[in-house]
This record gives C-alpha cells, sequence and structure tokens, in this order.
C-alpha cells in the first residue's frame, strides 16, 4: 500500500465498522422478514405506526430514512393489503394521518417477534452493561453528527 495515501484504515475506523455492522443487521432482518412478505422498511413502517398512530407519509419517510415518494408507494400498497388506513381526505391541511388496522397489528406482532430475534443473536456476546454502553455510544455519535452537521450547514 502506498504510505504517501492518507485514508481510513478500514479495520479500525468506527464509521466504516459501524456501516458493516449495519449492513450484517439489515441482511438479517431481511432475510426473516421475507418470509413474511415483508421488507425493513415495510416493518419499520408498521413499527412506527404502532408506536406513533396518525404520522404523515413525510413523517413515516423521515423515520423510515426514505424518500417520501416511496413512502407513499409503500403506504399505498400497506392500504391495499388491509394493514394501514388513511381518511380519504385530510382533516386537517393535506396531511393524511395513517393508522394500523388489525390486520396491520397481527403482521406486526410476526414480524416484531422476528426482528427480535435478529436482535438478541446480535447482542448475543454482551453484557446489559455493554449494551448500555453501546446505546449511549452510538447516541452520542448521532447527537455530535447531527450538531455538527447544523453548524456546518449554518
Amino acid at each position: 500500500m502506498n504510505q504517501d495515501r492518507a485514508g481510513v484504515d478500514l479495520a479500525t475506523s468506527l464509521g466504516y465498522l459501524l456501516k458493516e455492522a449495519a449492513s450484517a443487521l439489515r441482511f438479517e432482518m431481511e432475510a426473516v422478514l421475507r418470509p413474511l412478505g415483508m421488507t425493513v422498511t415495510h416493518y419499520a413502517c408498521l413499527e412506527l405506526l404502532a408506536q406513533r398512530p396518525g404520522l404523515s407519509s413525510s413523517e413515516l419517510a423521515r423515520g423510515t430514512f426514505v424518500t417520501r415518494q416511496s413512502m407513499n408507494v409503500l403506504l399505498q400498497a400497506l392500504e391495499r393489503d388491509g394493514s394501514v388506513t388513511r381518511p380519504a381526505e385530510a382533516p386537517v391541511g393535506k396531511v393524511l394521518p395513517a393508522r394500523l388496522t388489525p390486520v396491520g397489528r397481527e403482521r406486526l406482532a410476526a414480524a416484531s417477534s422476528a426482528v427480535r430475534a435478529v436482535e438478541v443473536r446480535m447482542l448475543g456476546g454482551m453484557s446489559v452493561r455493554e449494551q448500555a454502553e453501546a446505546r449511549r455510544i452510538l447516541r452520542s455519535m448521532i447527537h455530535s453528527l447531527r450538531d455538527s452537521g447544523e453548524t456546518a450547514s449554518s
């Protein structure tokens, strides 16, 4: 390797390891969700609606890290399969608040169980204390990037 080149050492880069962990997690989640007819985004949308009923398409898009257009397509599919309901007309402004149906709750329960099993496997080598420290560290990283990003774009 060229010693003059200043680059990222992938073996020690926290950003690279974080991306590798996220990719491995997504791969495993997709594998357990596929037999249920879901993707990670599909599952995340249902989970968000269970925890925060009435979110708009834009809010769901932000929460699942996809575009508004992608979320609109997903919400239409979820409405067709009976998992989600939205009013025909916006009660206020243009927002069509989405809510889970009983069918959506059943589908979410199966998906949550599958995803929970993946997370348990992922955390299997960590103590409860290490898991708490990992959460604290990840939140700190997110906070640092969001804070510095706001000042960089100002």
